[in-house]
């Protein structure tokens, strides 16, 4: 592993494995890195020949300076992790490069002008409730995509809205690069995988696996029930837990919102019947102990 920090070192880098004919992954990153940000490391080492790993919070992305303000950072724990799973994967890379710049060194001339627009896509759900996080996610994409040049980039489907606007991002700037949704890693106990997590009181984390386990009953009641009573039950059990299960320390969750929508298009759908080949998906937003957290569920 060798950590680049100039993006010019980067683009030299990605030159000379062009040249030789190389295929390059890339996995963008904010670091505070957990398994399954490895589980997309890994499967990028095993599928390239090259392996871009980004550890870069993006300042443009965060509509709340607090919670920039708060979002962890390890670098250097990042670093160890990614070494170690290098030292257990046998994959086809032959070298990965982690790009940890600055804030200055992605933006040099100081915050970007760009605004990227991405339509329906970006406006449910998280669009309305953050407003320019997409486009800010796109802008530092889009970079990322300049410097590493990869035939393929890895995402996962925690942030399944995102990986919509990465592929509406795509279609606009026509980059013939490969997008690699790959599946949510969670814990023993169904808790979604997030950098967030390491946020939770251990009260609120004892709580937080609630999540997951209503939305598989959602998907279980999908049979059988229709889509608003679907969303109805799902929002209430949540709302209601600290009711029917206690409530340590007092906490308690606060759903923000809860929309099944098709899979593909990410517009809500009223009935079963009108979601696409890919079927639909249940998204959340779910506030607890000061944390957002967020999950999805498959029909």
């Amino acid at each position: 592993m060798k950590q680049v920090t100039k993006a010019a070192e980067l683009t030299a880098a990605v030159e000379e494995a062009k040249k030789q004919g190389l295929e390059i992954g890339l996995v963008p990153t904010m670091g505070a890195l957990h398994e399954g940000h490895l589980s997309l490391i890994e499967r990028a080492l095993k599928e390239n020949d090259v392996v871009v790993v980004s550890l870069f919070v993006n300042p443009i992305q965060f509509n709340n300076k607090e919670d920039l303000e708060k979002y962890p950072r390890t670098i250097d724990a990042d670093l160890k992790l990614i070494e170690g799973l290098i030292a257990r994967t046998e994959g086809r890379a032959k070298e990965l490069l982690a790009f940890t710049p600055t804030v200055d060194e992605m933006y040099p001339d100081g915050e970007p002008k760009e605004v990227y627009h991405f339509g329906p896509v970006e406006e449910v759900m998280e669009g309305p409730r953050r407003p320019g996080h997409f486009s800010g996610v796109a802008v530092v994409v889009r970079r990322l995509f300049d410097l590493a040049q990869p035939k393929r980039a890895y995402f996962g489907e925690k942030d399944y809205q995102q990986i919509a606007v990465i592929r509406a991002l795509l279609a606009q700037i026509k980059y013939p690069i490969e997008l690699v949704p790959c599946p949510i890693v969670r814990a023993d106990d169904g808790l979604a995988l997030s950098s967030r997590n390491m946020r939770l009181s251990p009260a609120a984390r004892q709580m937080a696996p609630a999540i997951n386990a209503t939305l598989e009953q959602a998907a279980e009641m999908s049979e059988y029930e229709e889509v608003d009573d679907v969303k109805e039950w799902v929002l209430d059990t949540l709302a209601s837990w600290h009711e029917v299960n206690g409530s340590p320390d007092g906490l308690r969750f606060e759903p923000e919102y809860f929309e099944i929508v098709d899979a593909i298009t990410l517009q809500p759908i009223a009935d079963w019947s009108e979601s696409g080949e890919e079927g639909a998906v249940g998204c959340i937003a779910v506030w607890l102990d000061g944390v957002r957290l967020i999950d999805i569920v498959k029909f």
